[in-house]
This record gives structure tokens, C-alpha cells and sequence, in this order.
């Protein structure tokens, strides 16, 4: 019967330590579950600055339009306090000088012989209606004026309060934006904590299997499988043919 060869691969001693460490490691984690709510999305609140200006947003209708009545953000709420004083004393010398226009009238008439004539009442009458003309006139004129005052500081009113409306919201994004990029940094740093046991002995894993088991010494082995034991009738024939052998020797068959 042919010898028989088998080839067993050794491990080393080291290496088999280090799969057997790694494996002690690695087959708990298979049935650990995650804890994904540790580094789920989140996204940064408003901050006062932004909603400040949301709020503040909400008020500037009253800054369009005609802005009529006397509340806040209408043009007589922006009307100059000093308008209606303006007003008196400009009217006051309108009156204090057509007072002397009509006293001229009457010096001119005492000194043509003809004061308190027809011709004098209608130079006075005219005169009164042209001051009366005048004085209305002048007064529409400044309270044009104060309107177009009024109208110019809500535009500008207005302007400034959006002006400062996008700079307060611009602050506020910023905030906002450094907000949630501490919010995302924490988000990856609880993930890579709940993955840094996977991580870690995947790693390792990594540098084991690119460890090559020729590396390491082989053992030979080699045997022979045993005979099959010989059945009764060999073993009688054999005998008998011995026996016949030494009989035959002795000279006992003649």
C-alpha cells in the first residue's frame, strides 16, 4: 500500500493570538444596535436677531401708501412740529403787510380830496380780494410744503428701516450659520463615537487579511494505512503449507 502525504499549514503562534483577540472583539458588535439619534440632523433656531427683524418687517406697511389719519406711519405723524408756528408767523406778515397796502389806498385817496369816494371803495375792495387771494395761496403753499416734508422723511423713514431690516437679518444668518455648524460638528463627532468600534477593528481586519498564511512554516506529514487482516481460509492454507514444509524436511512423507 502507497504512503499517503498530507500538508498542514502552521499559524503562527502571534497571529492566531491577534485573530483570536480580534474575533472576541468583532462578534459582539454584530448584534449591538446604533444609537443614530445620538448624531441625527438638527437645524439651528431663529435667533433674536432674526426675528427681531421679522417683527419689526411686519410694522412697515404702514409706511406705504397714502398714510392717511394721524396714527404712526402716517404723513401728519411726520409732519414738522414746528409747522403750524411756520404757518402763524408767515400769515401773520401777509396780513401786516396788506394791513398797509390798504392804508396806502387810503393816503393816496385823503390826498387826492377823495377819501371814502366810490373810486377808493373799489381800489379797497379789489385790493382785500387780492389779499384774501393771496393769503389763501400762501397758506396752500406751506402746507404743501409740509406735506411734501413729511412724505420725504417717511421715504426716507422707510429706506432706513429696511436698510437696517437686511443688516439685522444678515447679522442674524450669520449667527444662525455659526449655530449650525457647531450643531453639524457634533453631529459628526457622536457618529464617528458610535462608530469607532466598527471603525477600529475594521481597521485591523484590514492589516489581518493582508497577511499571508505561506508566510509562515508547513508541516509534512506522511503515514501508511494498515493492512486488511487476512481472511480464515488464508490463514489455514498458509498454515498448512508450512506444516507440509517441515514435514517434508523430516522426512516423514518418505
Amino acid at each position: 500500500m502507497a504512503e499517503v502525504q498530507q500538508t498542514q499549514q502552521l499559524t503562527n503562534p502571534i497571529l492566531e493570538a491577534s485573530l483570536s483577540g480580534f474575533l472576541e472583539k468583532l462578534n459582539p458588535l454584530g448584534g449591538q444596535a446604533i444609537n443614530t439619534a445620538g448624531y441625527a440632523p438638527q437645524v439651528a433656531a431663529q435667533n433674536a436677531l432674526q426675528t427681531g427683524a421679522v417683527n419689526a418687517a411686519g410694522g412697515l406697511g404702514s409706511l406705504v401708501g397714502t398714510g392717511a389719519g394721524t396714527g404712526e406711519g402716517s404723513i401728519a405723524s411726520y409732519m414738522s412740529p414746528y409747522q403750524e408756528q411756520v404757518m402763524d408767523a408767515s400769515l401773520a406778515e401777509f396780513d401786516r403787510n396788506a394791513a398797509m397796502n390798504q392804508n396806502q389806498i387810503s393816503d393816496s385817496a385823503i390826498s387826492m380830496g377823495a377819501f371814502g369816494g366810490g373810486r377808493e371803495g373799489v381800489m379797497q375792495a379789489e385790493m382785500m380780494r387780492n389779499n384774501q387771494m393771496g393769503r389763501a395761496q400762501l397758506q396752500a403753499n406751506l402746507l404743501n410744503q409740509g406735506y411734501q416734508q413729511a412724505q420725504g422723511a417717511r421715504s426716507q423713514d422707510l429706506a432706513a428701516q429696511q436698510g437696517l431690516g437686511q443688516y439685522q437679518q444678515a447679522l442674524g444668518q450669520g449667527q444662525q450659520g455659526f449655530e449650525q455648524a457647531k450643531l453639524d460638528a457634533s453631529q459628526i463627532a457622536n457618529r464617528e463615537a458610535q462608530y469607532e468600534p466598527f471603525t477600529r477593528l475594521g481597521l485591523v481586519g484590514q492589516q489581518l487579511a493582508q497577511i499571508q498564511p505561506g508566510a509562515f512554516a508547513s508541516q509534512t506529514v506522511g503515514y501508511a494505512p494498515p493492512a486488511a487482516p487476512a481472511s480464515p481460509m488464508t490463514n489455514f492454507l498458509s498454515g498448512a503449507a508450512g506444516g507440509a514444509g517441515i514435514m517434508g524436511k523430516l522426512g516423514l512423507f518418505g
